[in-house]
């Protein structure tokens, strides 16, 4: 494993709790955030919608989170109102071109590396849409684009968290059993490609090898099987087997009791991962009382459903373990 530089792991510090693990919560949904809004209220949102939205969760949550994700576009506000925790920062455009074929990534126009380190970010985080069954020439577009990401987080000495989400290139869909099926070999093929040196980044972001739905045997499981609770936590163990990196688990917008007991899983079939980037799991139920009731209402929903919300998953976060391991250490000071 290669040494960290000081810029990385000053910015890996500041975004974990004082054990070296990573419980931060994600709040930089942008599109699918304005058109939930819209939908729940009946009329049209905004950019000072999700400018609020954002300030009313970082200021609550980042309490008993050790880090907050945010975009510049709408986050940058909430940034101010974070409790002295970590930033991190997203580069990417929300969304994908639809009428594109591959889901292709594009960065945001008016921002750099630098420009996000300069706003104050400890990390940069990138979402690529991403499966090892898309066609090779999609395929080596996103490598080449991840790669030119890694020199410039590099260049400017600050971590690079990729988070890739996985998709469907069949046309029946993420949700259907087929997918689930296959979600295994997708999540293991992003992992060991990412993981790869040339690359540069520091954390990888992952969604869970498995669609909980389809474990047998869990609280979550809805009658129709893709694998059996013991081929579950072998997939757990397949995934983490294919890089060296520090990874930490995305919530993939399932709900809090889902994310809770997929923790549990994860802890169950003995995984070192390092951490969350929780979003939805936390806040998403108060979307509807924003959108209805307005910002005090909202607040008050925060104080209490996600608190409790995000607490659950800091109590389930007792599984993860330090990514100092992952650097060949024993403690925090062996790097330093």
């Amino acid at each position: 494993m290669s040494k960290l530089t000081p810029g990385k792991l000053a910015g890996l510090k500041a975004v974990s709790t004082p054990d070296a693990i990573i419980a931060a919560a994600a709040m930089d949904q942008r599109g699918s955030l304005q058109k939930s809004i819209a939908k729940d209220r009946g009329a049209a949102s905004d950019a000072h919608d999700l400018e609020v939205f954002k300030e009313e969760v970082t200021e609550v949550l980042t309490k008993y989170a050790s880090a907050i994700l945010l975009d510049p576009e709408f986050g940058l506000p909430a940034s101010k109102k974070r409790n002295g925790k970590g930033l991190l920062l997203a580069y990417e455009k929300t969304g994908y071109d639809s009428n594109t074929a591959g889901r292709l990534p594009d960065l945001l126009d008016v921002w750099s590396v630098r420009r996000l380190k300069e706003a104050g970010a400890d990390c940069i985080k990138i979402l690529l849409y991403y499966t090892p069954f898309e066609k090779s020439s999609i395929n080596d577009l996103k490598q080449a684009w991840i790669e030119r990401i890694g020199d410039e987080c590099l260049a400017h000495d600050i971590p690079f968290f990729l988070e890739f989400v996985g998709y469907d290139v069949s046309g029946v869909g993420e949700k259907s059993i087929e997918y689930a099926k296959l979600k295994p070999s997708v999540v293991s093929g992003c992992m060991a490609e990412f993981g790869k040196a040339r690359y540069n980044v520091d954390v990888l972001k992952v969604e869970v090898p498995i669609e909980m739905t389809y474990v047998e045997g869990t609280r979550a499981f809805k009658g129709e099987k893709a694998y059996t609770r013991a081929e579950a936590l072998q997939h757990f163990r397949d995934a983490e087997g294919m890089t060296h990196k520090p990874f930490i688990y995305l919530s993939a917008g399932v709900t809090n009791p889902i994310f809770i007991e997929t923790l549990e899983l994860a802890g169950e079939s003995g995984t070192k991962f390092n951490g969350v980037l929780c979003g939805r799991a936390t806040w998403y139920d108060g979307i509807e009382i924003y959108a209805r009731k307005g910002k005090d209402a909202f607040r008050k929903w925060l104080d209490v459903e996600g608190v409790e919300n995000i607490e659950n998953v800091n109590k389930a976060l007792k599984a993860a373990s330090p990514w100092y391991l992952k650097y060949g250490a024993n403690s925090l000071a062996e790097l330093e």
